[in-house]
């Protein structure tokens, strides 16, 4: 993802992103390579997942070029999924590619980054005033062992969003519980308003573990244990948030291909008008509201995730989000370095939040456009009660993946959620006991 993806957030962030651990780790560049900013001519890769399909990075690049027209940026398309992207960042760089220069990646990524000397560490290179205009809790996220990988991009959470105009037409709530949303869905679905109630996340892939972490959370269940060293997923917590998950599909409130869904999936099946609820990031507001791309603009409201009834709403949101990092490689560690500020700072962070719908990364930002901004996201985002991943350990990759393939088995019915969850435990103390924490 985005995980791509917080804010007011701000507050709840401190708690939520608190992903730093202690010690030191550092990659540094060649000692003849400058970290100067350039006085002549030069080109720099990005490699950026798409934000949405709205043009966002190339409009971004050419504001920039515009601003530094000595810097030229190629820009390469990352995959959309995560784990992808992030397995070949990783086999590119750890085998000393020079390129890309400059990368977008998961907020979840510095300790695995960090840990393998795979991403630059921009405290060694950027003064402490950079990184203080942040909203709190996001250089904590972006950082390891005491030294900061990660530029904050564009932060993210996940959120509900809601064919206004059908819960309207049809006297219905916006749903606060999932017992609710449940029963708004099969009152749509029943008057053949809607093909189906809730499209997700389902796939075996990051994006299930963000939203497994929301149910779980919801339930008040945990991945790990407090001190981040033994699974806490077998649980009557989990179970609850697991079963309850497998039976949208059986209810027939999500389609059976849910299993396969990532979000750009999900998103489209929302936008074609065949879903009544969607559970994605700040960005498929923009996306629905796309003529080119939806059949339901302006027929889209946006709320806080529900909870399970009898619990405090609302619901639990993953933090997600991205930043900016570079290549320990890279021959333009100066250029880069101009350019990730240039992302990370007033003019592009204001890009992203007037004419897109992402949610700044710099706390001045998010002040000025939460009362001025008419987008919906932005005005809720503040509503919002956040979870994070357990990324804070360098087994994350290990640990996610457990959970999301397991998951994944459980939903489409190939073994029961009460195997898939003791499965899931062992393997994540396996993965656990591997970085000897």
């Amino acid at each position: 993802m985005k995980a791509r993806h917080l804010a007011g957030v701000a507050g709840v962030a401190v708690l939520a992103l608190g992903l730093a651990a202690c010690g030191s780790s550092s990659s540094s560049p060649p000692a003849t390579q400058s970290t100067a900013a350039p006085t002549g001519p030069v080109t720099i890769t990005w490699s950026a997942s798409p934000i949405a399909q709205v043009g966002i990075r190339a409009y971004l690049i050419k504001q920039f070029e515009a601003a530094y027209p000595n810097i030229t940026v190629n820009l390469v398309s990352a995959p959309t999924n995560t784990d992808t992207n992030r397995s070949t960042l990783t086999t590119q760089i750890s085998g000393g590619a020079t390129s890309p220069d400059v990368f977008m990646g998961d907020v979840i990524w510095p300790a695995q980054f960090g840990a393998k000397g795979l991403a630059l560490p921009l405290s060694d290179y950027l003064p402490a005033s950079f990184f203080s205009g942040f909203a709190p809790g996001l250089v904590t996220g972006a950082s390891y062992k005491g030294k900061v990988y990660g530029a904050p991009f564009f932060a993210d959470q996940g959120f509900l969003y809601y064919r206004k105009d059908l819960l309207s037409k049809y006297n219905l709530p916006v749903p606060t519980t999932w017992e609710q949303l449940v029963t708004d869905s099969k009152t749509l679905q029943s008057k053949n308003a809607v093909k189906y109630g809730y499209v997700w996340q389902g796939a075996s892939y990051e994006g299930l573990t963000c939203d497994w972490v929301e149910f779980l959370a919801d339930a008040g269940g945990s991945v790990l244990n407090t001190a981040g060293t033994k699974a806490s997923v077998d649980s009557p917590a989990a179970l609850k948030a697991l079963t309850f998950m497998r039976s949208l599909i059986t209810s027939g409130v999500s389609p059976a291909g849910v299993t396969t869904f990532q979000e750009p999936q999900a998103m489209q099946a929302f936008d074609a008008g065949d879903a009544a609820f969607l559970r994605n990031w700040d960005y498929a507001y923009a996306n629905a509201n796309n003529p080119s791309d939806s059949k339901v603009v302006g027929k889209v409201g946006v709320a806080p995730m529900p909870t399970f009834a009898g619990q405090p709403t609302p619901g639990y949101s993953a933090v997600g989000g991205w930043n900016n990092y570079i290549n320990p490689h890279s021959k333009n560690i100066g250029a880069d370095l101009v350019f990730i500020k240039w992302l990370s700072g007033t003019d592009s962070q204001t890009i992203l939040s007037t004419k897109y719908t992402e949610i700044p990364t710099l706390q001045s930002v998010r002040a000025a456009v939460a009362t001025s901004s008419p987008n919906a996201v932005l005005k809720i985002v503040g509503q919002t009660k956040l979870i994070a991943r357990p990324s804070f350990t360098p087994a994350y990759p290990q640990v996610s993946q457990s959970m999301y393939t397991n998951l994944n088995s459980a939903l489409a019915g190939s073994v029961p959620p009460s195997s898939a969850l003791a499965t899931a435990a062992s393997q994540i103390n396996t993965a656990l006991a591997g970085t000897g924490l």
